[in-house]
């Protein structure tokens, strides 16, 4: 009877050892296998922005971060001024504060599936423009799209195509 009782402490043991391990791994394998992580240059011949004008260049970069993802945009605007922007947020659907651009100063993102988010941004607590983040099947291409008015007032209606680097 002790004999199977240490058994029976043993195999409780192993099984519980057995769920954290997996789900450890489970975690780690998602952020390893997230589309999105990883530095992207636009693609200025492929992307559409208007009114414009376009960016004279921009490399994003998507890194994991717990549950969630921190960005960061470089580059040069169409006046050659520097672009410098991020933010820290999870997929949960709440707003996080993003630095360096004058047309927001919260962003929301929504997972819909492995390959696709939903993006709102807000500037002063109000919705200034929504958009989708895809990321191409095979992980080569990242598409956004944005869809709402910029820090002048005009309506804007942008297409960024990204190429994985």
């Amino acid at each position: 009877m002790r004999i199977l009782k240490t058994f029976l402490g043993v195999g409780v043991v192993v099984a519980i050892l057995a769920v954290c391990l997996f789900a450890t791994s489970s975690l780690s394998g998602f952020a390893q296998t997230d589309p999105f992580i990883g530095t992207w240059k636009l693609n200025l011949a492929k992307s559409k922005f208007s009114p414009g004008p376009s960016p004279k260049s921009q490399t994003i970069t998507y890194e994991a971060v717990g549950q969630g993802v921190k960005f960061t945009a470089k580059g040069t605007n169409a006046e050659g001024k520097p672009i410098d922007s991020q933010f820290t947020g999870n997929y949960d659907g709440k707003y996080y504060p993003i630095t360096g651009n004058p047309d927001v100063d919260t962003v929301a993102l929504k997972r819909i599936d492995a390959n696709t988010v939903e993006i709102t941004r807000k500037k002063a607590g109000k919705v200034v423009s929504t958009g989708t983040r895809v990321a191409s099947k095979d992980g080569k291409t990242l598409t956004l799209t944005e869809n709402g008015v910029n820090a002048k007032g005009e309506k804007i209606s942008n297409t960024l195509v990204y190429d994985k680097q």
